[in-house]
Formats: C-alpha cells, structure tokens, sequence
C-alpha cells in the first residue's frame, strides 16, 4: 500500500493543534446564508488559521471559494454576497507540513454534486485511500475530508439514500468524525458514534445552523437549540429543521482537549459550558495541591479561568503576570533550540513587579513536549520570581492521540519519557502538580476520551496504531502511520 506522510514527527512546544471547524447554515427562505457562513468561519478562527473555505450551493451548483491564510483575508464582500441558500464551511489547523489549496476544505466532487466538511481525524485514512486508490479513486490532496467523500459516493453510486450513505460511513471509518455535507442540494449532517470531536445545532427566525461550537451561533443572532449525538445524522431541511436519526450504537467518549484548551470559554458542547468546566479545573487543582503563594497567573490564554478559580479557592490575588503579543503569528516548527527560545520570547513577556521576590503559582492548560514551559518558567524565574509553584489543568499526557489532535508519536510526550519529579526539574519549578484523571472526569461530567492520558482508545483502529508505534520504538511514517517501515 502506499505510503502517505500526514502527520508531523516534530511538535513546535506545547503548541497543540486540532483538526479544525466546521460551519453549516440553510435558509428557511431561500436567502443567501454566505454571509452567516462567513460570520461562522470567524466565529470558529480560533480552530484553525492556516486556511479555510466555504461551498454555496445555488440551486444548480456548488460554488466554491477557498484560500490560505485568515478568513478575513480569503474572502471578499463579493464572497460574502454569493447567492445560495445552504452552505458548508472549514478552518484549517495549524500544520507543520507544506499543503497547497487541494487540501483546504470542503471537499468537492462535482460531477456527484457532493461537498464535505471534517472536524477530527479518520484513523484508518491510509487503509481507506490504499483501497479506493487500487480501483481507480483520484484525490487531489491528502486531508481526510476526501476520504469521506469517496465513502460516501461510493454508497451513493450504489443506489443508496443519504441515510443508507451515512450508515455506509459509519460501517466503514475509524477515527472522529464529526461531519456537514451537502449532497444534490440537501444538507446533511453525521458524528462519530463515540461523539469525540463537538457538534452543535442553532437556528434562528432565518435559518438553520450546524457547527463546531455555539459561538457561530452567537454571532449569527441563533439561538443553541441542541446537539447531534454520537452515531447520529440529521438531514437539516429548511421547511423541516433538524431530521435526526440514531444511525450507530453510541457510546460518548467526548474529547477531554476541547474543555481544556480548543474550545473558546464561551462556547457550549454537548451540554457543558467550556468557563464552567474550566473553573472546576481550578478548583480541583486548588483542593488536590494547595499551597502558599503570594499570586496566582495563569499562562494567557485558556488557563485564565483555572487561574482565577485557584484565586478563589485559596484566597491568594489573581494578576495578568504574562503579557501575549498578540500580532505575532502561532509558533511554527523551529529548526532549532534557541529559535524556538527567541520565538517564545517575541510571544510572551513577564511583569516583572508582578513577579519579582514573591512566590508564584502559574497555571497552564497542559505541558506537552515541557520546551516552551520551561522557557516560560525561566522568564518568570529572570524577573525575579521567588518560587515557582506549576499546576496544570490536564494530566500528564502518556500518549499519542489518533482523533484530531496533533501529538503523534511517544517520543515527543515528556511525561511518557520523564516522570513528574524529573519533569519539574527540567521545566524549571519548584512544585509540579498536574490535575488528577478523577478531578479532571468530575469537571466535565461526561463520558472522556482519555486515550492521551491512559492508553483507553475508544476505537479498534486507534488502538492498533498505538499498540505499533510502541512496539515498534521508532519515529518516521510508514503504512500504518508508525514509522516501523
């Protein structure tokens, strides 16, 4: 089979990127939606920034416009003004690989009138493309969308419905899912059965809405009006609303990142609100390690509510210690140590009178690699800080993720090659406490993906590629995305 190289085997700091957002809005009149597409795209910037698109379908076709870099940069008013009254929407996460415009989102087979966007990650690509590929199947690019597509018009071309089409998906992939498509002029919707990656539903007086999260919704005048289960589909008719079905049996094992750090605080996903969930990280960190400390700051920008929650709890001030610059661009693969160090500095500055002689308590939503942590710690400790005392909203990541977020191999995972002891003592504090598996499961309330955090992988797929590339100890890319090869 061949080999296609999609994962990266360098992570740039505690840089955690995820498989995007995806927006879907249809008119109830027949009025264009390309602007409440666009205003969802922006809405869902956070998600990804290297590239985005959006499909209108005009009643005879589907008309594309995609393009790297922001949103608000792709897009002109003309974009925005473009006749049709259902759309599909993708923002592309931050990559490490070069990718041209064949691997922005959606993807489009026209000559089957289907379009389709992917929020997560399909385990078992490779497979799936190898088998396409040997009975004549082109792709254009290598981003997993096109894998769905081929899926499904494989059932299309069948004789199946959509219905038919979906439960065809579902039978066939491995991996998270959570997808908007439009097919002949219909748009449907589906997630995975295990619900990892979010999938909200809005509507307003005008239209109806699909998306990542509820903040393209706000944006948009909707309303959050529900969420698409796991294993279940919708057909979103604009005289109808949401036509749900169970498709697959489910079982929710919800992405624990999405609350920790990908999701924007004020944002809703399936049922629990990411403030609310964030604060009880705090609280859960201040009730396992208390400790004394004459200030609490969090790293900027998802350990705020953490931060303050700590505050709270141990009746210790709260101050904005680090500043984030915030026009200098994401932190890309630097080729090596001391650019990752300069990078680090043009992104982040200390306060010094926050700092200087006390003790203090940072807290940060995770520690992936511990390099970018540790250059932070030692800034804080230039501007004088006394003690250093570490609390982190997520526990120690053990292992790799097959579902979306962009940790692919052991080797770049401190906490699977050091133990928390030595991890201390390399990222430069004087405690270390990471929030326990049980503090971390009591603040979300639901049922976790934890697969990162204790090797439980949800799917069959995702723990084969797990159990290889630990039995196989080395890094690179081969058929199964280990390396061995």
């Amino acid at each position: 089979m061949e080999k296609f190289d999609r994962q990266p085997d360098i992570w740039a700091g505690e840089q955690k990127r995820e498989s995007c957002g995806i927006v879907a809005v249809v008119s109830k009149n027949s009025k264009p939606v390309a602007n409440y597409v666009y205003n969802g795209m922006l809405a869902l910037q956070h998600r990804g920034q290297d590239a985005a698109g959006m499909v209108i379908y005009d009643g005879k076709k589907l008309n594309e416009k995609k393009g790297l870099g922001l949103v608000s940069r792709i897009f002109s008013e003309k974009d925005i003004a473009m006749e049709g009254g259902i759309g599909i929407a993708h923002t592309r996460y931050p990559t490490t690989e070069g990718f041209g415009i064949e691997d922005v989102q959606p993807s489009v087979l026209q000559k089957i009138g289907l379009a389709v966007s992917h929020n997560g990650h399909i385990a078992n690509y490779t497979e799936l493309r190898g088998g396409f590929e040997k009975r004549g199947a082109k792709f254009e690019g290598t981003v997993d969308s096109e894998v769905i597509a081929h899926v499904l018009a494989e059932a299309f071309a069948a004789g199946k419905d959509i219905e038919g089409a979906v439960r065809h998906a579902m039978d066939k992939l491995d991996g998270s899912y959570s997808v908007v498509a439009i097919k002949d002029g219909v748009l449907f919707a589906f997630r995975d059965p295990h619900a990892i990656r979010p999938f909200e539903l809005g509507e307003s007086d005008c239209a109806y809405f699909a998306a990542s999260e509820t903040v393209a919704f706000d944006i948009n005048g909707a309303r959050h009006v529900g969420t698409l289960g796991g294993g279940e589909m919708a057909i979103i008719s604009p005289t109808k609303g949401f036509q749900k079905k169970m498709v697959a049996p489910s079982d929710h094992r919800h992405c624990m990142f999405e609350y920790v750090y990908f999701s924007r605080p004020d944002s809703v996903i399936n049922g629990v609100g990411v403030h609310e969930a964030r604060r009880k990280l705090g609280e859960a960190l201040a009730k396992e390690a208390p400790v004394k400390a004459d200030v609490v700051v969090p790293i900027p920008d998802t350990a705020r509510t953490a931060a303050l929650a700590i505050s709270m709890a141990l009746g210790i001030p709260y101050e904005e210690g680090i500043i984030k610059n915030r026009y200098v661009a994401r932190t890309f693969i630097m080729p090596d140590q001391n650019t990752r160090v300069a990078a680090v500095k043009a992104k982040l500055n200390p306060i010094r009178s926050v700092m200087e002689g006390k003790s203090v308590i940072v807290v940060d939503d995770s520690i992936v690699r511990g390099t970018t942590t540790r250059e932070i710690l030692k800034m804080i400790r230039d501007a004088g800080a006394k003690e250093i005392h570490m609390r982190v909203t997520c526990p120690p990541i053990l292992h790799p993720c097959f579902y979306g977020v962009d940790m692919s191999t052991y080797e770049e995972l401190i906490a699977n090659k050091k133990s928390i002891e030595e991890t201390r003592k390399f990222i430069g504090a004087d405690t270390l406490y990471y929030v326990s598996l049980d503090g971390l499961k009591k603040a979300m309330g639901l049922g976790l993906c934890t697969g990162c955090l204790d090797g439980d992988y949800p799917t069959a797929y995702g723990a084969k590629l797990a159990k290889e590339k630990k039995g196989c100890g080395k890094e690179g890319k081969d058929s199964h995305g280990c390396g061995c090869g």
